[in-house]
């Protein structure tokens, strides 16, 4: 078994209920949900918005291989009402789902990139992380979630 963290998040319809719809959902396709870290609100990060964000993450234990997991959480967007992914172009969504970890792989294919590239600029992967697995080091920087997020916020 495999421990998976994963980024959600969700700024259209009800934010809250989407986020647990997700939950629910990765508990049915992807694994044991073993945690989820509290709801954060922030900014839309890479565009511009009305529409405020609400973050979170979850801890997942699964046999899944990580191109699995990539496979059921975009199979999971989809059942949610997504219809596009990101790619470089942001843009208001019902919910995304980020592979931010699988335990301590290090991987770069043109379909995913673990640790997700991305998650040590942005506060609002970084804050719920360093709730659920301060002393979770990147594989890459070396660093805990709590050290990341205190650069981050620059505490």
């Amino acid at each position: 078994m495999s421990l998976v963290y994963l980024g959600l998040g969700t700024n259209l319809g009800d934010k809250a209920l989407n986020l647990n719809n997700a939950v629910s959902s990765l508990s049915l396709e992807i694994g044991n949900v073993l945690a989820v870290s509290s709801f954060y609100a922030s900014k839309p990060w890479g565009f511009d918005s009305d529409n405020e964000f609400l973050n979170a993450v979850a801890l997942v234990e699964t046999n899944l291989s990580p191109f699995e997991v990539l496979a059921g959480t975009q199979q999971i967007e989809r059942d949610m009402g997504r219809t596009v992914k990101s790619s470089g172009n942001y843009a208001d969504r019902l919910i995304d789902i980020d592979i931010l970890f699988y335990d301590n792989l290090i991987l770069n294919q043109p379909t995913l990139v673990i640790p997700h590239p991305l998650l040590t600029k942005r506060d609002f992967v970084l804050i719920p992380l360093a709730e659920l697995a301060p002393g979770l080091v990147h594989p890459v920087e070396g660093k805990s979630m709590e050290e990341l997020r205190n650069e981050l916020s620059g505490c």
